[in-house]
């Protein structure tokens, strides 16, 4: 097998360090502007943690009962379904529906976010190389689509979720879908998409911490010229 467990320390150094780099930076920035609560870290860390303990003997079972069930199982929805709480969050701001940020805004945090969570994602996937269940190819571990979809829907949530929490349901519980027909579609062990939600949500935790720092540069950028 071409994953080793010796391997564990690396991925969790790698994802514990985008995790963490808001408080690093702010020791030498105005603290008012990372605000790091609980609920940022806890989500993603403790999502990473279950696709660690999960990977391997849980996983392969779960897969082989899953695959005798359904073994006929298709669709191309989570191809789909992964950007759906990303539109709907761009979609209520273009309609004017106030959220944390201006629809200008929002499109930034979106793209930076996508960007960060995918690059740490295939990063990992090159990496580990741990081949996929139905063995198609060795870019299993974590989940791209699971990455797409909970990315998407913590943007949602942390621009409506405040409005209502049937925002940050609809959003999760859309990102826990595509999960879900992942490993139906025996593209994906169920530490696949735990590590791909983990990576999705801790990404865009960061950005969105980091959002208001990055806009004071900018605009000291700015004036600087």
């Amino acid at each position: 097998m071409i994953f080793q467990l010796s391997k564990f320390p690396l991925y969790c150094f790698l994802f514990w360090c985008s995790l963490a780099s808001p408080a690093t930076f702010a020791q030498g920035a105005d603290s008012t502007l990372w605000v790091v609560k609980a609920g940022d870290v806890i989500p993603p860390v403790s999502l990473a943690l279950a696709g660690l303990i999960v990977q391997g003997k849980i996983s392969r079972q779960l897969q082989r009962h899953v695959v005798s069930q359904y073994p006929n199982f298709h669709t191309n929805v989570d191809d789909y379904l992964q950007y759906a709480p990303g539109v709907v969050s761009l979609g209520l701001a273009a309609a004017g529906v106030k959220g944390k940020h201006s629809l200008g805004d929002q499109v930034i945090l979106a793209i930076l976010s996508n960007v960060a969570s995918q690059g740490i994602t295939y990063s990992l996937k090159r990496i580990i190389q741990y081949p996929r269940p139905n063995g198609e190819d060795n870019h299993s571990f974590p989940s791209g689509h699971s990455t797409t979809a909970f990315t998407n829907a913590t943007i949602l949530h942390e621009e409506y979720g405040q409005r209502s929490v049937f925002y940050s349901i609809g959003g999760y519980g859309t990102a826990t879908t595509v999960g879900a027909l992942r490993i139906l579609h025996n593209k994906h062990w169920a530490a696949d998409v735990l590590m791909g939600a983990a990576v999705g949500i801790g990404a865009t935790k960061v950005l969105y911490i980091s959002y208001p720092w990055l806009q004071k540069t900018v605009r000291k950028m700015k004036h600087k010229k």
